[in-house]
């Protein structure tokens, strides 16, 4: 009979098997807590592929005994989970583990809630999408939800060494030399997905003849083959990594798209995708701001998409988002305004707010003067009357400079200006 895949030989089958994902089942934390207890309830994993979503909900289950089933929520119709709700009026509890939770439709999920609600069924939902933005509330709500995060090429390599050693289900029986840079290069190329690092050893074992010494020998050139990926220095823990996030949020604010193109591709190489999407967001609102206004959220709808997306198809939202911001007109003027506010009020210069914008929404408060001499903006024409907003210790401070980048900063400059030039008339 044929071996099934070596990354699912190795599948954990308890708590204690898990690698990574620390702060879920490590010492005192919530899984294993719930294993501790006994007790274990619904949830939804989610994280990128190859994290170990089914093998930790597998894990869970098998670590408390718990008649287990697997399901795909695409493939698998509502006549499947029929069966199993049989199963689990006759065993009177058992945990259902569903790949692919957020694409349970309508009719499926209407049949698994009232199952969820009385306990007759503990779920597992497994997604790689993020399910505030994927699942269904009424599953959600019913639902703890726990994030995977990506291994480390640590967790990876530990895995590597318990299939290579392992005798039962893994590849210790054969006399296997693997180099410290085929290891290396199988555990950092992976992106932090274990079973990609799996498959990528199980092809090498299977592929590469034995020698003279009757020894299974994997170098950096097998290692590279059967990843498919030349070798990529880049350790994300590294100072290297930090500077080529510094590189790429420089190389926007300077415009230039074919470097920054470049160090996107680093970091898409990495499996980086948190540092990418925050770098672009900062990026869009700090050094385009006000000249590019859309730029922003642009940026953060390039970012979902490519969370949504997922390694290889989230390179093309995120290489459309990259251009525009690269190509946009800059201007840092609106946080330089606020950091500008922000110094004064650290450094105690700030002052009483003028009793004209002191709430007066409170009975006496007219006999304090609050409100009083108040002006409402709509009742004069053009929508703006000159009052004194600010403190009198800072009336006359101007936090914000408009640049002419961009039209639409350029029409706010026009109207900024007016205004500024209103106020000196009333010095």
């Amino acid at each position: 009979m044929k071996l099934k895949p070596l990354a699912y030989r190795m599948r954990p089958t308890h708590i204690n098997e898990i690698i990574g994902q620390g702060h879920l089942v490590g010492e005192g934390k919530i899984l294993n807590r719930m294993v501790q207890a006994e007790s274990l309830a619904s949830m939804i994993l989610y994280g990128p592929p190859g994290t170990g979503k089914t093998s930790l909900a597998t894990a869970l289950a098998k670590s408390l005994k718990l008649q287990v089933r697997l399901l795909n929520a695409v493939v698998d119709k509502k006549k499947d989970m029929e069966i199993v709700v049989e199963e689990a009026k006759m065993s009177g509890n058992l945990v259902l583990i569903l790949d692919e939770v957020h694409r349970l439709d309508k009719a499926k999920q209407d049949f698994l809630l009232p199952h969820l609600e009385s306990n007759l069924i503990t779920l597992i939902g497994c997604t790689t999408s993020n399910p505030y933005h994927a699942i269904n509330p009424a599953i959600r709500s019913r639902c703890h939800i726990f994030e995977l995060h990506a291994l480390d090429p640590s967790d990876v390599k530990e895995a590597i060494m318990r299939a290579l050693t392992d005798e039962k289900i893994g590849f210790g029986e054969l006399n296997i030399h693997i180099t410290d840079e085929a290891l290396d290069h199988f555990a950092g190329s992976s992106g932090g997905d274990m079973r990609s690092a799996l498959n990528g050893l199980e092809l090498a074992v299977a592929s590469t003849p034995k020698n003279n010494n009757n020894e299974i020998f994997i170098d950096l050139v097998v290692a590279e083959e059967c990843m498919q990926r030349k070798s990529f220095s880049h350790d994300k823990n590294g100072d290297a990594h930090y500077d080529v996030i510094s590189a790429f949020q420089k190389s926007i604010r300077g415009s230039d798209v074919d470097a920054a193109l470049h160090y996107l591709g680093r970091l898409i190489e990495a499996g980086d995708l948190d540092s990418i999407a925050r770098r672009m967001i900062v990026v869009a609102y700090e050094d385009i701001g006000l000249a590019n206004p859309q730029a922003g959220p642009r940026a953060i709808a390039a970012v979902q998409a490519a969370e949504r997306l997922g390694f290889p198809e989230a390179r093309i939202p995120l290489a459309v988002a990259i251009i525009e911001l690269c190509l946009s007109p800059k201007s840092n003027t609106a946080y330089s305004a606020l950091d500008a506010a922000l110094s004064d009020i650290r450094s105690g210069k700030s002052g009483d707010i003028p009793n004209h914008l002191k709430d007066s929404h409170y009975q006496g408060a007219k006999l304090l003067g609050r409100g009083v001499e108040y002006k409402y903006p709509h009742d004069y024409p053009g929508g703006w009357v000159y009052q004194q907003y600010l403190p009198d210790t800072i009336k006359y401070k101007q936090y914000y400079h408009p640049k002419n980048t961009g039209k639409f900063e350029q029409a706010m400059k026009q109207v900024y200006e007016k205004i500024v030039k209103e106020k000196k008339n009333h010095k």
